[in-house]
């Protein structure tokens, strides 16, 4: 029988998976149903440009992105591949919170201190909060939102920065998102080292950054990567797994189910073990927000005093300087995060009411030479607060799982879907299948 696994999904979870079974020496086949590798984190080509269907940075304590990337690249990766910054949140005129070069966790004291844009009162409030939260370890009850855990900070602290930074890196409201997740990714960015709180700003596409390179990689391995091949059927057998797509069906020693959750029921929908059923019913209840990234190119580099900055919501949540950090002079980007109303507009409005946004901050802009804007509307699973959700590895004896919505710690980030996919095929390696 063979000893071959099949990986199904070419995302960032899917292709982790590959990598670690590649390096144990393990043959590996990659069904990717898109054309490009990467899937919610991947390039996208748009009248001869390519841009990337939407801003995803990775912080300093993504360690196991990071060591993936050091995998297929080599040991200058993080060098070679990012513009490293310390963490700078600032809306112009309103609020900056920067982190200075300390050792942690004084790196964070100093910020939360220095901070423009709060009286003292609410800056002395918020450092006695995060005194309160390390105290605790980072931990509250599982059913508490973000809104409820800061409902007795200062209104101010709230708005500019807490509910951005929720907003940002749970892709979720804070009235309805998991504050025990969020607590999560504070501990990871501020408890430990100083450098794990730093942004990490890929220089190049983010199917070049990992998904391309991981491909490379699995061949040089006896591995292969079919892109454009979808998987219909997925069905554990007793000494194998078959695996249906339209070329027809193969048999696997095992398969990685790392699709996205709402793909999950078309694969599985032939598997009746009880832990498929569970992570069936698990997904079904899941929620989705939408992330908006409207691109627009202007003629002249935008002058910003650094590479990412806030906004005011109306409708643009955040600005990224694409031209310094590998795009384009004057490529501009600017993200809404959630599902809000202002953005329920047709691309083209979007990006007249955006630049008009860009304009109240920057006047002398230059007309936009050309825009685009790229809707992900299942970009994320809303991560809510005690939500139920299936675990990276085992569903059958030969069927596994994987995807950043299956990480027990992080939300639906880059890291978390490396994490599942190295979990997953860890557990694979294990059971010696």
């Amino acid at each position: 029988m063979t000893d071959r696994v099949a990986i199904v999904g070419g995302g960032w979870a899917g292709m982790a998976a590959a990598v670690t079974l590649a390096c144990a020496a393990r043959p590996v086949t990659v069904f990717e149903a898109a054309q490009v590798l990467g899937g919610r984190a991947r390039r996208v080509v748009v009248d001869d440009r390519i841009v990337d269907n939407g801003q995803h940075l990775l912080l300093g304590a993504y360690a196991q992105t990071l060591a993936l990337l050091r995998t297929v690249h080599g040991e200058r990766a993080e060098r070679e591949l990012f513009d490293r910054r310390r963490l700078h949140l600032e809306e112009p005129g309103v609020f900056r919170f920067k982190t200075p070069a300390l050792p942690a966790p004084w790196h964070l004291g100093v910020a939360l201190l220095a901070m423009r844009g709060l009286p003292q009162r609410d800056r002395l409030a918020t450092l006695a909060f995060v005194r309160r939260l390390r105290r605790g370890r980072f931990c509250c009850a599982p059913q508490l939102t973000v809104g409820t855990l800061l409902a007795d900070q200062p209104a101010l602290a709230v708005k500019l920065l807490w509910e951005p930074l929720c907003l940002a890196a749970l892709n979720t409201p804070v009235d309805a998102a998991s504050a025990q997740i969020f607590l999560n990714l504070l501990r990871v960015a501020f408890a430990v080292h100083a450098h794990d709180s730093d942004l990490l700003l890929p220089r190049v596409d983010l199917t070049a950054l990992f998904p391309a390179a991981a491909a490379v990689h699995i061949a040089a391995r006896g591995g292969e990567v079919r892109t454009e091949e979808t998987v219909t059927r997925i069905a554990a057998l007793g000494d194998s797994v078959a695996v249906t797509s339209h070329a027809g069906e193969e048999r696997f020693a095992a398969a990685i189910i790392a699709v996205g959750p709402h793909q999950l029921a078309h694969v599985l929908a032939a598997s009746a073990g009880s832990s498929a059923t569970a992570a069936l019913d698990q997904v079904a209840t899941f929620a989705y927000e939408p992330i908006r990234t409207t691109y627009l190119q202007y003629g002249r580099a935008l002058g910003l005093p650094q590479p990412m900055l806030k906004l005011d919501n109306d409708p643009g949540q955040w600005l990224f300087d694409r031209g310094q950090f590998g795009g384009a002079p004057g490529l501009a980007a600017v993200v809404i995060s959630t599902d809000v109303a202002a953005a329920r507009i047709d691309h083209d409005s979007l990006a007249h009411a955006i630049d008009a946004q860009l304009r109240r901050r920057a006047p002398d802009l230059p007309p936009p030479v050309w825009s685009q804007t790229i809707a992900e509307r299942r970009a994320t699973y809303a991560c809510t607060a005690d939500l139920a959700r299936p675990a990276p590895g085992p569903l059958e004896r030969r069927l596994y799982l994987a995807g950043d919505y299956t990480d027990p710690e992080f939300p639906a980030t880059l890291e978390a879907a490396t994490r599942s996919g190295v979990a997953a095929a860890r557990q694979l390696l294990a059971a010696h299948v």
